[in-house]
């Protein structure tokens, strides 16, 4: 979407009730085929799966609830096999996303670039991945790490997955200097200014339960346009003091929905179609 403007669109309104209820008849081209009284699927984008304490009945929970798939997101060596692991079990319901997170540095350096690099063909993007400017990790060391996964994230045509905390700005830059052409700033609550950026450049943002309370993550999901969001629970991270797991992915459209003044199907629809189409999904 470059040139976009997303506060010249929010400021007409964009969600009102006739452009939700043209949207609604849009999706048939796009492989999504939505009936009439039935909750289009879900797809959580977001989820540290290994993290879990009985992910079978997780799975079982998220499947009752809608959800589609499930994005198992890696944070280190260790977090990636097992990611890699719950991918082949759970084949085409939780799709692997293999990362390097900022606060598994300087620790899993070598080890988790090179782990990248030797199975970047076997996951659907690249992710956990970013900077984080709130922990004593050397900056200079978080920035030339994410630079490389960028590099390899461009190669290889993947889409990257990112954390940003503290560091929006610098993240986005160092973004659009490697070429990467998709990206998605999870569980994103930064500067406005920066939000418009990464949305002209066509990269999306992703809503977790916290955009029902979050002040800072409610004023960008309610500006940045429901095509460029996507639904995620980050579990097992505790919202009100509650594990999270993927069925609570119910949570994060409901608070969408509230956001936007939107139907939860028309929530429910768009963002599965942003994440099929961000991640190549089949659903």
């Amino acid at each position: 979407m470059p040139g976009f403007s997303w506060a010249f669109q929010a400021g007409l309104g964009l969600y009102g009730k006739a452009y939700a209820e043209r949207l609604m008849t849009r999706s048939r081209g796009r492989g999504l085929v939505r009936r009439e009284g039935v909750m289009p699927p879900l797809v959580d984008s977001h989820a540290h799966m290994e993290m879990l304490p009985n992910v079978e009945e997780a799975v079982g929970r998220a499947k009752t609830a809608g959800v589609r798939a499930i994005i198992a997101v890696g944070s280190n060596p260790e977090s990636n096999l097992s990611v890699q692991a719950l991918s082949r079990r759970y084949a085409g319901y939780v799709l692997a996303a293999f990362g390097l997170h900022p606060w598994d540095l300087p620790r899993y350096e070598i080890e988790g670039l090179g782990f990248l690099r030797e199975n970047v063909g076997e996951c659907i993007a690249l992710g956990e991945v970013g900077l984080d400017h709130w922990i004593k990790v050397d900056r200079a060391l978080q920035r030339a790490v994410f630079e490389q996964i960028l590099s390899l994230a461009y190669v290889n045509e993947k889409p990257v997955i990112i954390h940003s905390r503290g560091a929006w700005a610098e993240a986005l830059e160092a973004v659009e200097a490697s070429r990467v052409k998709k990206a998605v700033f999870h569980w994103f609550s930064g500067p406005m200014e920066t939000l418009e950026e990464l949305l002209d450049q066509g990269f999306v943002i992703s809503a977790t339960p916290a955009a029902a309370y979050s002040r800072a993550h409610r004023e960008a999901v309610q500006l940045a346009p429901l095509e460029s969001i996507l639904l995620e629970t980050d579990s097992p991270v505790k919202y009100g003091g509650v594990e999270s797991e993927p069925a609570q992915l119910l949570k994060s459209l409901k608070a969408v929905a509230e956001l936007k003044g939107a139907r939860e199907e028309l929530v429910a629809e768009t963002t599965t179609e942003n994440a099929v189409r961000l991640f190549k999904l089949r659903l």
